[in-house]
């Protein structure tokens, strides 16, 4: 096997990322302090073609050099806001039709192997909801979830409470060696990835 040069990956510009179709999936950083952790979150994003990363609190913004390092140029393809407070991202993911997952190990979380078995029961449940209510099938269509959002927290304190009883649901990384949780770029890449597969651009 020959490993590929990059002209041969075939990869987008910046301009064809920006018309290209995006997978329905906005990544949410709540109050995450490293720039390098941002960077690394934005070039995962551009990889899987997210539609959009929110930035919260603390959360640095581009244009910023430490950003740039590990994003590579990705926090110019992706699109980004910028939010004062999560409950106002979260606000309008909500206003948006999104379904808002929290990333964080609580009471009945979902775990993250288990995440096309929850997707599917959201659908279910909205379409026998729907029938009971003899709601048209329009009506049916518009209270399905538009997208999917996930809430990554700060590298020492998570998600925070009231982002998480704000949230619809809790997804959950299981772990199996002696470290309570992953560095937040490492969770985000896998949880996007799994997305990824799941919604299929």
């Amino acid at each position: 096997m020959r490993k590929l040069r990059t002209i041969e990956m075939n990869r987008l510009t910046i301009e064809q990322f920006k018309e290209a179709e995006k997978l329905p999936l906005i990544v949410v950083l709540d109050d995450v302090r490293s720039l390098y952790n941002v960077g690394s979150v934005f070039r995962s994003c551009d990889a899987f073609r997210v539609e959009a990363v929110y930035l919260c609190g603390i959360t640095a913004t581009p244009p910023n050099a430490e950003i740039h390092k590990t994003a590579l140029g990705g926090e110019d393809s992706v699109d980004w806001e910028y939010f004062k407070t999560t409950e106002e991202a979260v606000e309008k993911l909500k206003a948006k039709g999104y379904f808002v997952y929290s990333i964080e190990q609580v009471e009945g979380s979902t775990k993250l192997q288990h995440l096309e078995e929850a997707h599917q029961g959201i659908f279910q449940q909205t379409s026998e909801t729907e029938k009971q209510e003899n709601s048209s099938l329009s009506t049916l269509h518009s209270s399905l979830p538009q997208g999917y959002a996930v809430i990554f927290g700060n590298e020492v304190k998570g998600v925070k409470q009231n982002i998480v009883d704000l949230s619809d649901g809790c997804l959950e990384i299981p772990q199996f060696g002696t470290k309570h949780s992953l560095n937040v770029s490492v969770t985000a890449g896998i949880v996007v990835w799994e997305f990824a597969k799941l919604l299929k651009l």
